[in-house]
């Protein structure tokens, strides 16, 4: 397929958060708007949109200035830092497009990748990520991503390379899924895979910073590994939350079951003395956590159920008709339709009117 006449027929809308990057979003606002003209053929068929997450830098100003030059920038500005899953939240909740493609701005990711991108979607997928293959950062950066890829690989079984990579391209249904927030836009793929969507994965070219500093630090890689259990828990057990805490907690009051009948056989068979005993406690301990840990479950499902009684517990793609539905559609559609004409019970109803009536209205 001819990545030109990808998007040609619709409107592509690019978002692209940013922080303190004065220097880089001109640039990037100059690359993307030659990439879109050449695959869109016209500034009408595409928007950019910057999410400035709090910018001390000057990149606010930056950012007004090239919308007021633009007509296809738009700008949405943070009075505060909130985060790129934010960021990437208000940025979906602007744009307008059929196809949606987001792009850190700072100038990392090539814009000349997106038309590679959006050629995937048109193979049915529905949504498509970066894979840096040749990643251009130090292996401070590197490391712990290559660890943290490895793991939420082996835990979500979607077989990507480069989960967190800032260059995506999406289909409108797939955003629109999407309710972003804390540090889960590191999770997006597996977030929508879950939801039945389809992922794909496209290599991408990746440069060394030019301008700026990187905002990663070790503590977002510690925030981000906490969020993953979040991930698993919504994506795993979000329809059956008895599986995994009532799971945890018939094993845990099964142990601490276990350590009060070895402790009462203890009593009974030899008269050792328990109540000083820290076992017994943990026994007790244990089960009453595990009791706790079944009835978080039973209240989760009983949460799920509501859910699902509001929005039900799957989504229809497409719903096609059967042979019988579609002759019987055809069928109502050649029968003429007759002039409407005065049934047996018009008529009788018309004989009983009285005459007097009749001729006083008349």
């Amino acid at each position: 397929m001819n990545d030109s006449s990808t998007a040609t027929d619709r409107l592509v809308s690019v978002v692209v958060p940013c922080l303190n990057e004065v220097d880089n979003v001109p640039i990037m606002a100059a690359k993307l708007d030659e990439v879109l003209v050449g695959l869109c053929g016209s500034r009408e068929h595409f928007e950019i949109i910057f999410v400035d997450d709090g910018s001390t830098d000057g990149t606010s100003q930056v950012l007004d200035e090239l919308e007021d030059n633009h007509p296809a920038v738009a700008v949405v500005s943070f009075r505060r830092n909130f985060g790129k899953a934010a960021a990437l939240h208000a940025g979906f909740e602007r744009a307008q497009g059929d196809l949606v493609v987001t792009i850190d701005g700072d100038l990392q990711d090539d814009p000349k990748e997106i038309p590679s991108l959006l050629a995937k979607l048109d193979e049915g997928y529905d949504v498509v990520s970066g894979w840096k293959r040749d990643r251009k950062d130090p292996w401070t950066k590197k490391l712990p991503s290559k660890v943290f890829n490895l793991t939420l690989r082996s835990f979500s079984g979607i077989p990507l390379h480069d989960y967190n990579c800032g260059l995506k391209a999406y289909r409108r249904e797939a955003v629109d899924e999407l309710n972003l927030y804390g540090e889960l836009h590191r999770y997006i793929p597996v977030l929508l895979h879950y939801e039945g969507f389809r992922v794909a994965e496209v290599p991408v070219k990746h440069h060394p910073r030019r301008f700026g500093q990187s905002k990663y630090g070790l503590e977002r890689f510690t925030r981000g590994f906490l969020d993953m259990l979040t991930v698993i828990l919504l994506t795993r057990y979000a329809t059956r939350p008895l599986h995994a805490f009532g799971g945890v907690g018939l094993i845990v009051s099964a142990a601490g079951t276990g350590v009060l009948i070895y402790l009462t056989v203890l009593k009974l068979a030899y008269g050792i003395a328990l109540g000083d005993r820290p076992l017994l406690l943990l026994g007790i301990l244990m089960v009453l956590v595990g009791i706790q840990l079944v009835s978080t479950g039973l209240l989760g499902e009983m949460l799920a159920r509501s859910q699902h009684a509001r929005r039900g517990a799957y989504q229809v793609v497409e719903r096609r008709q059967s042979p019988s539905e579609r002759a019987l559609q055809t069928l109502r559609l050649e029968t003429p339709v007759a002039l409407d004409e005065p049934s047996d019970v018009d008529r009788v109803d018309d004989e009983k009117l009285d005459p007097a009536v009749t001729s006083a209205s008349s």
